[in-house]
């Protein structure tokens, strides 16, 4: 295992600029570098290269990290090897942190495993892809669907026979347990083994870097079920993976978009006929891993669904999937087919120009969520009005604030004769929801905010709409749980533990993760472009933040900056735990992070303590105003409150 403070280490030494530049033409755009995003496919350049804060970032896909990031990313180089590579390009040697003799023999074993896994696909794809070339019936049944040699060749079709233990023949030892664990062999109660796929034209399923990690089989005669694909495997997981993928990257970017289909058999056909863009799903529903994909894919995803009541169902969960993921630069839509026709056959009866037309016609998300709405209620009565404004809370609330979510916002009111304002108040009485058929935490990821911000960091209203922050959230923490009250600093002791009630609009979280205050979130800032104000803290600006209700992440983050030394944004978000609310929130700041840098950090940071010591002394005195200052003790704390708060309004601290 190498040792955490190696990475930072080799962070410092390092120049993302050189390491990106291996791979993306940059010119200089200010205090940053621009290029063309390797993430997505685009004309104009979005990618910046941060060289002070050794940070890169997408305006357009939202693809953000560090040099270690963007190896492992864009190459698909393992962490392991990418930080060697790196280590070695400055001179430096990896040191392996000491291990048990059991921790290594169980680094080998799942290394060993995984890399078995992958040379059992490999074996039995080459005898798949075999087969088919001795099946004359699975070769006919190709050619009636319109499909040539070429394009078999070139997704890797195959044939696994009806023989019950055809991979018998492949493997010398079919009773090896690897067989299991790849998927490619079933064993009964009784012990007896057979083969999972029989009788079937096998697809392989590989990953983004190309990586056979599965099969879907099809069947060409009348049975159930008529797909099957590879159970989960510890390679495979049909709710992370889309066929095609790998085999459409050109065509993305070709056609400049992504189309997503139901089957194998549809991408195929597509690719038959010269559209190659097609991904499908692997017999689930659309998954926020999926919707992470396709965004890094293109800017412009379509969804196509057979025209009957079954396909529009599976559209209006496709839908609720994409929610979270709105905004003014992604255009999502849905292309309805007629009922007695798929991609497939719909290209094959009217040519894939016909197809094109149909995509151009296609449904925006907007459209199709509000028309869908519409349907289900009747708009002419007060009644269906109000209970389409019910379905359609959760559905708003999955939505990022921004320009988009605002338009589609006015235009339901107008549907539901409401004002705009009236449609906020009661949508904003709902609070957070996760939407019918999305998981809480599933939300919008971060780095994808629209124009207005992310989500997370919607602004509130009222009275203390620079500090105010949402309430707390599964998991979150109790500020102040644990401390003892007596190293609470006096004027601090009463402080509130809740944001106090506002006025307006309340703000909304996106996917259940915790909002981050103004104030937070320029604290955050600061701390992340200039981690060195970390070794600057004095004890009084220590306390103030280990006991403010509304600063949790910053305190993570300057525990993080105390631990791990880092020298810049990018080793900090390289240091932070993936899965922690703290490094989302380093993400959705990735777009501010590579604004130009304050001439004077220290007076900043120095300012933005001063406003939050003023504001809770202020909220204290106005706590004893009201409470009549009916004893001798309350009033002497006043006075100590005020003349404390007169120091701080004339900036003597």
């Amino acid at each position: 295992m190498i040792p955490d403070s190696f990475i930072q280490e080799l962070l410092a030494r390092v120049d993302i600029v050189d390491v990106v530049g291996r791979y993306v033409k940059l010119r200089k755009g200010g205090a940053n570098l621009l290029g063309l995003c390797p993430f997505h496919n685009e004309k104009t350049p979005s990618f910046t290269v941060s060289p002070t804060k050794q940070f890169y970032h997408c305006f357009g896909c939202g693809a953000h990290g560090t040099a270690l990031r963007f190896l492992t990313e864009h190459t698909g180089t393992p962490f392991p090897e990418a930080v060697r590579s790196l280590a070695a390009s400055v001179g430096m040697t990896v040191p392996e942190e000491p291990r048990s003799p059991r921790q290594r023999a169980a680094d080998r074993e799942r290394r060993e495993e995984g890399s078995r896994q992958q040379q059992i696909l490999d074996q039995a794809q080459a005898h798949y892809r075999a087969a088919l070339k001795q099946a004359p019936e699975a070769i006919e049944y190709l050619k009636r669907r319109g499909l040539s040699g070429e394009i078999a060749a070139r997704f890797g079709l195959g044939w696994a026979g009806r023989d019950r233990r055809g991979l018998a023949a492949v493997f010398a030892q079919y009773e090896d347990p690897a067989l299991l664990e790849s998927g490619l062999v079933i064993e009964s109660e009784d012990g007896r083994r057979h083969d999972r796929f029989r009788g079937r034209v096998m697809f392989p399923i590989r990953n983004q870097r190309g990586q056979l990690i599965g099969f879907g089989g099809r069947l060409i005669e009348p049975g159930e079920p008529k797909y099957l694909n590879s159970p989960e495997t510890s390679l495979f997981s049909k709710g992370h993976e889309l066929y095609g993928l790998h085999e459409a990257r050109a065509g993305v970017r070709a056609e400049g978009c992504v189309l997503v289909v139901e089957g194998y058999m549809d991408v195929v056909a597509l690719a038959q006929y010269g559209l190659n863009n097609a991904v499908a799903t692997l017999g689930t529903s659309t998954t926020p891993e999926h919707l992470r994909k396709l965004r890094r894919a293109s800017d412009r995803i379509v969804f196509s669904f057979d025209g009957d009541g079954a396909g529009r169902k599976a559209a209006w969960r496709a839908l609720q999937a994409c929610l979270p993921w709105v905004a003014e630069d992604i255009s999502m839509r849905f292309l309805f087919l007629p009922e007695s026709h798929d991609p497939d056959s719909y290209v094959r009866a009217y040519g894939v120009q016909a197809l094109r037309a149909c995509l151009d016609e296609a449904v925006p998300l907007s459209r199709f969520m509000l028309d869908e709405l519409a349907s289900r209620h009747d708009l002419d009565e007060a009644e269906g009005r109000a209970a389409c404004v019910h379905e359609a809370r959760p559905l708003f609330g999955q939505m990022p604030e921004g320009g988009f979510r605002l338009q589609m916002e006015r235009e339901f009111a107008r549907r539901v004769r409401l004002t705009p304002e009236e449609l906020a108040q009661l949508l904003a009485v709902a609070g957070p929801a996760a939407g019918a058929g999305q998981p809480a935490g599933t939300g919008r990821p971060a780095g994808q905010g629209g124009a207005a911000g992310p989500a997370r960091f919607a602004r509130p209203e009222g009275r203390y709409a620079a500090e105010a922050e949402g309430a707390p959230w599964p998991g979150g923490e109790n500020p102040g749980a644990g401390m003892d009250p007596d190293t609470v600093p006096s004027w601090l002791d009463d402080a509130p533990r809740q944001a106090p009630r506002g006025s307006g609009r309340t703000a909304r979280r996106g996917g259940g993760s915790r909002q981050v205050t103004p104030m937070a979130r320029r604290l955050l800032r600061l701390l992340l472009a200039h981690p060195a104000l970390v070794a600057g803290l004095g004890d009084q600006q220590l306390e103030l933040l280990a006991h403010h209700p509304h600063l949790g992440l910053v305190r993570q983050l300057v525990g993080l900056a105390s631990t791990c030394g880092a020298a810049h944004a990018g080793a900090l978000l390289q240091a932070a735990d993936p899965e922690s609310d703290l490094a989302r929130a380093i993400q959705d700041l990735s777009t501010e992070l590579m604004a130009q840098d304050l001439p004077d950090p220290q007076a900043e940071w120095d300012d933005a303590l001063r406003a939050i010591e003023r504001q809770t002394v202020q909220e204290q005195c106005d706590r004893l105003i009201e409470s009549g200052l009916a004893t001798e003790e309350d009033r002497r704390r006043y006075q100590e409150l005020s003349r404390r708060l007169a120091r701080l309004k004339a900036g003597a601290g």
